[in-house]
């Protein structure tokens, strides 16, 4: 995995964070993009010498295919693509509005589409490369409140096999994670402030915990290596069983 590059998007925090972390950990060129200056420098000076920050919101879709063109000249390659930049809504359904539903699939479902394509121009010229996407429990089953997450996240999945369909010929595997619930600053702090949630969420979890942040780098580092060579189009739940739990 030395010498490759990788693009994080959402990298200067929580999942995001601890991929790009795992990957600069294993000397790969890591372009963590976020919308925040201040954040995204803080991140990537305390990643070290393998983190370049890059400052954009991924909604502005016409600054992307320059982007990807500009760190491919800089680089050499562009071998790994995740896509993790998302935003969540907590919303009553009957109260989403058309504005918030398009919100929430512009940054969710159409930039991850807009990158994936740019990206995609480059690994098929440079003979190869993995994209990973990041889904979420909410595509597995249904919880309340969160209709339009859910539903891009479930567009996710399905443009992750579209994809890996598409690209294999170029030998660019595609596959996705889907984290369970993990233990994150934010997520805590809601599971904290409502037990009855945070216990409903550890009774169905048949390993009877939350996950951390570094059981989705795993996932990630693992598909993006060659030891994954022959899988894609996958979703892979990373979440202790509560896809499947009772």
């Amino acid at each position: 995995m030395t010498h490759k590059t990788a693009i994080v998007t959402g990298g200067n925090a929580g999942l995001g964070y601890a991929i790009a972390k795992k990957l600069c950990d294993n000397n790969i060129k890591t372009y963590i993009i976020g919308r925040s200056k201040d954040k995204t420098e803080d991140a990537a000076k305390t990643l070290g010498d393998f983190a370049v920050p890059i400052i954009l919101d991924v909604t502005h879709l016409d600054e992307l295919p320059k982007l990807v063109a500009r760190i491919a000249s800089e680089s050499g390659s562009i071998d790994i693509l995740v896509n993790n930049a998302g935003i969540n809504q907590k919303k009553e359904f009957l109260d989403v509005t058309n504005e918030d539903f398009q919100n929430i699939i512009t940054t969710n479902v159409l930039s991850v589409f807009a990158i994936s394509r740019e990206v995609a121009k480059i690994m098929k010229t440079q003979g190869g490369g993995a994209i990973i996407n990041i889904s979420s429990m909410a595509a597995q089953y249904g919880i309340p409140k969160v209709i339009a997450y859910t539903a891009s996240k479930t567009a996710i999945e399905g443009m992750t096999r579209a994809m890996a369909v598409d690209l294999a010929q170029f030998n660019i595997r595609v596959n996705c994670i889907a984290p369970g619930f993990i233990k994150t600053n934010m997520s805590s702090k809601a599971l904290d402030s409502e037990p009855e949630r945070k216990q409903k969420v550890l009774s169905r979890t048949p390993m009877g915990k939350l996950g951390l942040p570094e059981d989705i780098a795993d996932a990630v580092y693992f598909l993006a290596s060659d030891q994954a060579k022959f899988t894609t189009g996958i979703v892979m739940p990373v979440d202790g069983g509560n896809c499947i739990g009772f």
